[in-house]
């Protein structure tokens, strides 16, 4: 029925570096996930929609996930290094020493960007530059953004929304329906 899942991340790390294929779908259903700054998600159902008008695929799920609440922190180099040493290390002098030179390389840690790699600015100063550039005002946001969250209101209301699929998180919880939507704000 699903012919391919493609999922996003904002920020890339190790135990999400392909989240669509941990997802938990049958492994015969090929999956893959992007990763492109604030616009991951977007990328993720543009993909998607080339499979769909292109004929590759009938059926795709495309989503975005997010781990910014428990963003990846690295230590620098030679600080990993150390700690890997930390299990070769046989005598207790042995890890004094490279305890020691853990905590001497473990400050400071290295911060994931959360910029757009390629220019170095987050998606509010490109979206400031932009709005200055074609001189969108801050009040034709704000009710751009408001009619936006009212449409979806409305349609999601309406019964318009209903191709979107339910689904089960750990076997208990049922998500039936998008909970981004604010009509009032």
């Amino acid at each position: 029925l699903i012919d391919h899942v493609i999922c996003s991340t904002v920020t890339q790390e190790c135990r999400t570096s392909n989240v669509a294929s941990n997802a938990g779908f049958p492994d015969k259903i090929p999956c893959h996930t992007v990763t492109l700054a604030c616009i991951s998600a977007n990328v993720a159902m543009t993909n998607a929609m080339g499979m769909l008008s292109s004929g590759y695929a009938n059926a795709v799920i495309a989503g975005g996930t997010e781990l910014l609440s428990d963003v990846p922190i690295k230590y620098s180099r030679k600080a990993r290094k150390a700690m890997l040493g930390m299990g070769k290390a046989k005598t207790p002098m042995a890890k004094l020493r490279i305890g020691g030179e853990i905590l001497k390389n473990l400050l400071p840690p290295e911060l994931p960007a959360v910029a757009e790699f390629t220019s170095g600015e987050v998606m509010g100063h490109s979206g400031d530059r932009l709005a200055t550039a074609f001189n969108v005002t801050r009040r034709e946001q704000d009710e751009f953004a408001l009619r936006s969250h009212t449409l979806a209101y409305t349609a999601a209301k309406q019964g318009k929304l209903s191709d979107i699929v339910p689904v089960v998180l750990d076997g208990k919880q049922l998500v039936e329906a998008d909970n981004g939507i604010r009509v009032s704000t």
